[in-house]
C-alpha cells in the first residue's frame, strides 16, 4: 500500500512539474531595436541621462561589450539584423534608402529571423520604423493640388505596400523609414491606415513631405509602446510562443521628445529623448512580468549604429555626456563610434543575472542564434554570416566561436575585425567625422590599430605590421569571394563588390 501511495504522488509531481516546466527550446523573444544611440548613452556604463529600464535588464541579464552592426548607419544595419547576411553583398553599396517606392532591399524568399521563427509556430509582429523598402506603387498621374509641399505625393495610399508581412511578419504596425523621411503616416499590415491630407515636417525644411492629418512625429513613441502592449496581451492569451521586433524611432533625429519628457534630463532635448526611449522600454518589461512571461522571454536591446552628429556630440560632452564612449567617431563613420554599439539579452530560464561578456558580436549573429535554440538547420543561403552566441548566454567567458567580423560606413568603406587586430581599407573615417574628403591628403590608404590597447584608434600601425595588414585583406576578400564568412556551400553576392577604392 505504501508503495502504491508514493508512486502516486511521484506520477502526480511528474505531471505538475512537467506542466509548468519551461519550453526553452521555444521562448518568446522581443528585439528592442533604438535609432542612433551610441554606448555611451546608457547610465549604467557612463550616460548622464537616466536609463533605470535599460539599467534594470542588464543588472537582470548579459551585457555585450564587443558588440557591433554591420554598418554605421540604419537601412543596412536593419536588413543584417534580420538576416544574417552583411549588408554589403546586396545591391546597396552605400547610404541608406531614401524614397519608400524603393524595392524592397530583403527579398521575398530571403530567410529572415520572422520566417525561420514561424517554422517554428511562432507569432510574429513588427511594431515601428521599417526602413528596408516599402514598394509603394505610385499614381497613374500626378495629381497636384494647392498646398501640397514636398516629397510623397505621387503614391497611391490606397494600394498595398511590400511591408514586413512579406517577409515572415504575421504583424505590421510603423512607418515607413525615420521621422525625417516623408511621407509621414502609419502602415497596419500592408494599408495606410490614413490617406496624407497635409504637408508637415518634423526636422528641417527639405524634409516637408505628405503627411495624415493626426500624425505628429512626437506621439511615435507613445503609439509603438502602446501597440506593444497591446500585442503582449493578445499574445499572453495563447499557447503559441511569439516574436516582437520593435525598432524604435529614437534619439534619431527629429529630436522631439513628447511633453511628458521635455526637461527631465540635465543634457537637453536629447537627454530627455533617451529618457522617453528608455521608457518604452519599461513599459515592454512590465507588461511581461503583468502575464508573468519574464522568466522564458528572451528580451535583447541594441542600436543600429552609433550616435549621431545631430545630437550635437560637443554640446554634450561639455555637459559630461560621451554618447560614444571612449570611443573614435560616430554615426557613418568606419571608426568604432559608428558600429560598436550596447547590446542587452535578458533571459532568466538560461541568463544568469548581471552577467558581462566580450564576445566579438555582430548583430547577424541574431539569426544563428534563434535558430540554435529552437533547434532549426538554417539552408546553406540563410544566415550567411551569422555566428550563434547562444553558447555565451549559458557562459559569458565563451567567446571562442565567432572568428573575425567586417564592418562597412556610410561611404562604402571596408574594415574587418579579428582578435584584437582591426584592418580599415581607408585612408579616413569613411563617413561623416574627419579626416574625410580631400582632407585624406598624405595619409595611408589604410589603417591598422590593435583595438586592445588602442580602443580609440589613435595610432596607425599598418607601416609597422605590413603582414597582419595583408592577412587581413586576404580573408575580408575571402568572405567576398565565398559569398559568406561561415562555413557551407559558396553563395553568390547580389553585386559585384571591391574591397577597397
Amino acid at each position: 500500500m505504501k508503495k502504491t501511495t508514493s508512486l502516486f504522488y511521484i506520477l502526480v509531481f511528474a505531471v505538475v512539474f512537467n506542466a509548468n516546466a519551461i519550453d526553452t527550446k521555444r521562448p518568446n523573444i522581443v528585439f528592442i531595436f533604438a535609432d542612433d544611440m551610441g554606448i555611451g548613452d546608457v547610465s549604467h556604463t557612463t550616460g548622464k541621462a537616466a536609463t533605470p529600464h535599460l539599467d534594470q535588464l542588464a543588472k537582470e541579464g548579459m551585457r555585450f561589450t564587443d558588440a557591433h552592426t554591420s554598418s554605421s548607419v540604419c537601412t543596412p544595419s536593419r536588413y543584417s539584423l534580420l538576416t544574417g547576411r552583411y549588408n554589403w553583398r546586396t545591391t546597396l553599396a552605400r547610404s541608406v534608402f531614401m524614397s519608400p517606392t524603393k524595392t524592397p532591399l530583403i527579398k521575398k524568399d530571403e530567410t529572415t529571423v520572422a520566417s525561420l521563427l514561424k517554422t517554428k509556430g511562432y507569432h510574429t509582429a513588427c511594431i515601428g520604423k521599417w526602413h528596408l523598402g516599402i514598394g509603394w506603387q505610385l499614381l497613374e498621374k500626378d495629381q497636384k493640388v494647392e498646398g501640397q509641399q514636398g516629397k510623397g505625393w505621387n503614391i497611391d495610399y490606397t494600394k498595398p505596400a511590400v511591408t514586413p508581412t512579406s517577409n515572415g511578419f504575421d504583424y505590421f504596425f510603423g512607418i515607413t523609414a525615420s521621422l525625417d523621411m516623408p511621407p509621414y503616416v502609419y502602415i497596419e499590415n500592408e494599408k495606410a491606415i490614413a490617406i496624407p491630407s497635409v504637408s508637415k515636417t518634423f526636422h528641417t525644411p527639405s524634409r516637408m513631405g505628405a503627411t495624415a492629418a493626426d500624425f505628429e512625429a512626437n506621439k511615435c513613441l507613445r503609439d509603438f509602446a502602446a501597440k506593444s502592449v497591446n500585442y503582449i496581451d493578445q499574445r499572453a492569451k495563447e499557447d503559441k510562443p511569439f516574436f516582437l521586433y520593435l525598432p524604435l524611432t529614437a534619439p534619431h533625429t527629429p529630436i522631439v521628445p513628447s511633453e511628458q519628457w521635455q526637461g527631465k534630463s540635465k543634457l537637453g532635448k536629447y537627454g530627455d529623448f533617451l529618457m522617453e526611449t528608455d521608457w518604452v522600454v519599461g513599459e515592454i518589461l512590465n507588461v511581461l512580468d503583468k502575464h508573468g512571461l519574464n522568466e522564458n522571454t528572451i528580451v535583447l536591446f541594441s542600436t543600429d549604429n552609433g550616435c549621431s552628429p545631430s545630437a550635437d556630440i560637443p554640446d554634450l560632452i561639455s555637459k559630461g555626456h560621451y554618447p560614444n564612449g571612449n570611443l573614435r567617431g560616430h554615426k557613418a563613420d568606419i571608426f568604432e563610434g559608428g558600429h560598436r554599439v550596447p547590446f542587452i539579452v535578458k533571459w532568466p530560464a538560461v541568463v544568469k543575472a548581471g552577467t558581462v561578456t566580450n564576445r566579438l558580436t555582430c548583430m547577424t549573429d541574431f539569426i544563428a542564434t534563434c535558430a540554435e535554440i529552437t533547434d532549426t538547420k538554417l539552408d546553406d543561403a540563410a544566415g550567411v554570416d551569422a555566428v550563434s552566441f547562444f553558447s555565451t548566454l549559458k557562459d559569458p567567458s565563451y567567446t571562442a566561436d565567432r572568428k573575425a567580423i567586417v564592418h562597412h560606413s556610410i561611404n562604402g568603406a571596408f574594415a574587418i575585425r579579428e582578435g584584437d587586430w582591426k584592418l580599415s581599407l581607408c585612408a579616413g573615417s569613411g563617413g561623416w567625422s574627419p579626416p574625410k574628403g580631400k582632407n585624406l591628403k598624405g595619409l595611408p590608404p589604410v589603417q591598422l590599430y590593435n583595438i586592445s590597447n588602442d580602443i580609440a584608434e589613435t595610432t596607425n600601425l599598418q607601416d609597422k605590421y605590413p603582414e597582419k595588414v595583408k592577412a587581413l585583406t586576404n580573408l575580408l576578400q575571402s568572405y567576398v569571394d565565398k559569398g559568406r564568412s561561415t562555413e557551407g556551400k559558396q553563395q553568390k553576392n547580389d553585386r559585384e563588390i571591391k574591397i577597397q577604392k
